[in-house]
């Protein structure tokens, strides 16, 4: 049986995890911040459970990523008494996770009672967008990169330190560095093996430029799975780290002096009756085909409105500041590094769109969903592409990007690309759930308030 394919029947499979004397095996799905929520469940359970599903308290809708409870959002609250959805085992997610004695592990989608798929549920939301391009004839190819820092430091220590004087993995600016890497060898080999084993295959890990960063690149596939592998990689890290004494933080900006943290998503479409990019036309200068430039310019026209989808926290818009590797702007370009989109021009297999706005605090599934809804929206529009940026896109003006959560917010409730990619429900329990995060933070007091003002005023 490998890692994440079961043919068997159901009797069969449980009957192979009690001869390998396993007694319970994790599943859990994702909640609207990308958080991982789940439990363990006994060998015994997970037969009627795959048959039928179990009942998973729809709370975790209804809760911020600090488990406090929306007072603005429809779809459950006290209103509703909180009630269960039906959570249902994906057999084809079934992987092992290799740093928990192999531990079975299953992803879940959520339907309702009725047996309707959620309409909120993030995972959901992904696989209404690739339907929508199977209707098209074409399979979505995706994958992420993610930046992420390394502390020596635990849930304790950060709490007592008020997450200030932080000891870093390692001390200065030393990017794509093989001596850093080197000297935690056994830290990278421990997270490449073992994230292979649990079927999230990297392609490449280097360090980034500042103290204890490391970025990964997650081997492409298909859409949902590669979100799968996004979403699972974040948490499984934060496993593996906390078993070297490390912590690992995604946050798009921890620290006012040091660089972001860039959740850069790459994409392609294949066409399903000849199987082959449907972004490469080697007879155009740049290789893009005109389905290439449609896809790319329905991502300019619908970036602005989808920006929390990619950007969905009170600290994503500290770095899409100029300077920082981070777009401020809804540019596209070949090759340049300063854009909002990235083409890269490649071979038939490799010709491919980068999407440089996503910061590591993303919810991969409602990221890599924006993307694919922009992308489609100008392929369905047959919009035109413009010329692309030539220079540094940070001295360009032009169609700036919103520059916090709550006025990325305000355009997305009001868009009616977001809506008709969608749906309603989702939208209006979306904005709402952002809405919550803006207020959270207009009543915080905040260090530099206390710096500035304690005294002086």
């Amino acid at each position: 049986m490998t890692s994440h394919t079961l043919s068997a029947p159901r009797h069969e499979l449980v009957e192979t995890f009690r001869n390998d004397g396993l007694d319970k095996v994790k599943v859990g799905g994702f909640d609207i911040d990308g958080v991982f929520r789940g439990k363990y469940i006994s060998i015994d359970k997970l037969g009627s459970a795959m048959d039928d599903g179990f009942g998973f308290c729809d709370v975790i809708f209804g809760w911020d990523s600090g488990d406090q409870l929306y007072d603005n959002v429809q779809v459950t609250g006290w209103h509703s008494g909180y009630p269960d959805l039906i959570a249902q085992i994906d057999a084809s997610t079934f992987r092992k996770v290799p740093w928990e004695d192999d531990c079975p592990l299953f992803i879940v989608d959520f339907h309702k009672p009725g047996g309707e798929p959620f309409e909120v549920a993030p995972r959901n939301v992904l696989k209404r967008t690739v339907a929508r391009a199977h209707q098209l004839g074409y399979e979505p190819l995706m994958s992420a990169e993610f930046e992420f820092w390394f502390f020596r430091e635990d849930p304790e220590s950060v709490r007592r330190k008020r997450y200030r004087d932080l000891q870093n993995l390692s001390p200065g600016m030393f990017g794509y560095s093989v001596l850093r890497a080197s000297a935690q060898s056994q830290l990278v080999a421990d997270i490449m093996r073992q994230m292979k084993a649990y079927d999230v295959e990297l392609e490449g890990f280097h360090t980034e430029t500042g103290p204890g960063v490391f970025e990964a690149a997650i081997k492409y596939d298909t859409a949902v799975r590669a979100a799968d592998k996004a979403a699972l990689f974040k948490t499984g890290l934060k496993e593996i780290a906390c078993r070297h004494g490390l912590m690992v933080t995604f946050m798009a900006k921890w620290s006012e002096s040091l660089p972001g943290s860039s959740g850069h998503i790459h994409q392609s479409l294949v066409d399903l009756k000849t199987e082959s990019n449907a972004f490469h036309d080697a007879s155009h200068p740049l290789r893009m085909s005109e389905l290439f430039q449609h896809y790319t310019a329905g991502q300019l026209a619908a970036i602005g409105d989808l920006m929390p989808l990619v950007a969905p926290t009170i600290n994503s818009y500290k770095r899409t500041v100029p300077g920082t590797w981070a777009p401020t702007t809804a540019t596209w370009s070949v090759d340049n590094r300063t854009a909002a989109l990235r083409a890269i021009p490649g071979s038939p297999k490799s010709t491919r769109l980068e999407f440089r706005l996503a910061g590591a605090d993303i919810n991969p599934y409602l990221a890599f969903a924006a993307c694919l809804a922009g992308g489609l929206y100008g392929i369905e529009q047959e919009l035109a592409l413009g010329p692309p940026l030539t220079g540094n896109a940070y001295e360009n003006t032009d169609h700036p990007l919103p520059r916090t959560l709550e006025e990325a917010t305000d355009r997305f409730r009001r868009s009616d690309v977001a809506r008709a990619a969608f749906g309603d429900v989702f939208v209006d329990h979306f904005a709402a759930t952002r809405d919550w995060e803006v207020r959270a933070y207009q009543k915080a007091v905040t260090d530099f308030e206390l710096a500035r003002y304690f005294e002086i005023i």
